[in-house]
């Protein structure tokens, strides 16, 4: 009985860190909104300058084979606080999603905000004794409310977060109800929250913090800096913009800020003295958004099933433990952050029990070249008929050097040996039908232990008329996701 009680106190009780406070790392986690593979200067972008982006890259390992947990913001988001796989949270769309006028399939009645119950970093974090906060996107909350705002899931402070998927605007007056005061007419969004960042890192600089800082940039709308935006547009001009894939000056321009408040961010830890106790992690929640930007060599972009919609960038900087300058291709996912981080800080494994789908790739971080792991799924019962190479209903695994996606309206599969085929132009569905089959018992299965909603037929499907049929004048473009 006494075991037993002390079981139960430790599993509710605060955790407690295995170092001493003053040797707590710092954390600062970074989310950039749609950014796509190869937007950044060291992941091969041919026009966006990203010097902050580049100096972490130095610093510490850039990972080739980073996927987001989904195709789209939300699933993402909700698997990076939490450790779990969208499916498994049920939370499996960008909210509050959007379905096309004939769909022959049903969406499941899925999750439509992060339930409170979860345990997120943040709570963990708060519960070691950090000081927490999340300044930019939320959009995890009940649309219209604050209820699963970032105040209840272990943040002390949300700047800028709420239930929208995207700013109205990136130009003062902003209009968004956390983030106060409003700022000056024309002051700039990534500039003001790069302004709220490092005054807060200010106000902290003498206790152990836990940072979230989830990006508006790179998301519509396309506004980017007037002045950004022209120099990107004279480069374009004088480079040819038929010799690039970059070719979009708003949204070099957008890229740009971004990286300019990343330095900043990175600036105000150096000269605090901090640079050197603080863990610094750069990703992006899904593919870049085609065609406002491009992700070759990777097919399609953002809502698609294919490589475009989910390899997205991930840099980390761990001070005296990544070799600067590093380079790794092991397969690693958003879920794995969570346990990563943990260990990283040097909490308890237990710390991190919740996080149920994640494996931490410290190891990787230290310097090992073991893989963490092998097999990677995804799971997306909704439509994306109105993006541009959008998805159909569909379900996803990786393992090893091959790729199967199920598309549920038909139940056909893909196959694809991403390694010597990384831009899935080669179906193998046919040409290898033992590896496609025992793929797609895998991901069965997976679907099974996770508890994946599946979608259902239309009773009132019509088979002779497309499934989403876009607005007169219009061509297939995200409705704010």
């Amino acid at each position: 009985m006494r075991r037993l009680f002390a079981l139960l106190f430790c599993l509710l009780s605060p955790v407690s860190s295995l170092l001493p406070a003053s040797e707590r790392p710092n954390i600062v986690l970074i989310l950039a909104d749609d950014l796509g593979w190869t937007d950044l200067a060291p992941f091969g972008s041919d026009l966006h300058e990203t010097p902050a982006l580049d100096q972490l890259a130095r610093d510490g390992m850039k990972f080739t084979q980073n996927y987001s947990a989904c195709t789209v913001c939300s699933p993402t988001r909700a698997a990076l606080m939490t450790g779990k796989y969208p499916a498994r949270l049920h939370v499996t769309d960008w909210i509050p999603g959007s379905m096309p006028d004939n769909p022959k399939l049903l969406v499941p009645d899925w999750t439509k905000f992060l339930p409170t119950s979860e345990t997120t970093l943040a709570k963990v974090f708060h519960a070691a004794g950090y000081t927490t906060a999340t300044i930019g996107k939320w959009h995890l909350a009940k649309v219209g409310t604050n209820e699963s705002y970032p105040e209840a899931h272990g943040f002390d402070v949300n700047i800028a977060g709420t239930d929208k998927p995207q700013p109205p605007t990136y130009h003062a007056p902003y209009k968004i109800p956390t983030l106060q005061p409003e700022g000056p007419p024309g002051e700039y969004l990534t500039d003001r929250l790069a302004d709220e960042t490092v005054k807060w890192i200010e106000s902290v600089k003498d206790r152990p913090f836990f940072l979230y800082l989830p990006h508006f940039a790179v998301h519509l709308p396309l506004q980017g800096r007037a002045d950004l935006t022209e120099k990107y547009r004279r480069k374009i001009a004088a480079k040819g913009a038929d010799t690039l894939n970059h070719k979009n000056a708003a949204y070099a321009a957008m890229t740009e800020s971004m990286d300019t408040a990343i330095g900043r961010v990175r600036a105000k830890l150096a000269e605090l003295g901090l640079t050197e106790k603080t863990i610094v992690i750069f990703t992006s929640d899904n593919g870049g958004r085609v065609p406002t930007t491009s992700n070759v060599p990777l097919r399609l972009g953002k809502a698609s099933a294919y490589e475009g919609g989910v390899r997205v960038p991930l840099i980390v900087s761990w001070p005296g433990v990544t070799k600067p300058g590093s380079v790794s291709d092991n397969p690693v996912i958003t879920m794995d952050l969570f346990p990563t981080i943990v260990e990283m800080a040097g909490l308890p494994a237990s710390a991190a029990r919740t996080a149920i789908d994640g494996v931490s790739f410290a190891s990787v971080l230290r310097g090992g070249t073991a893989r963490t792991r092998d097999t990677l799924f995804w799971h997306y019962p909704h439509h994306q008929h109105y993006q541009l190479g959008g998805a159909m209903p569909y379900g996803a695994i990786r393992s090893g050097d091959f790729k199967l996606v199920e598309f549920f309206n038909d139940l056909h599969v893909e196959l694809y040996n991403i390694t010597a085929d990384l831009s899935e132009k080669t179906d193998l569905a046919a040409s290898n039908p033992a590896k496609a089959e025992e793929l797609r018992k895998k991901l069965h299965a997976w679907r099974t232990e996770v508890g994946a909603q599946m979608p259902t037929p239309n009773p009132n499907h019509n088979p002779a008329k497309p499934e989403y049929t876009p607005p007169p004048g219009k061509k297939k473009a995200p409705p704010g996701d």
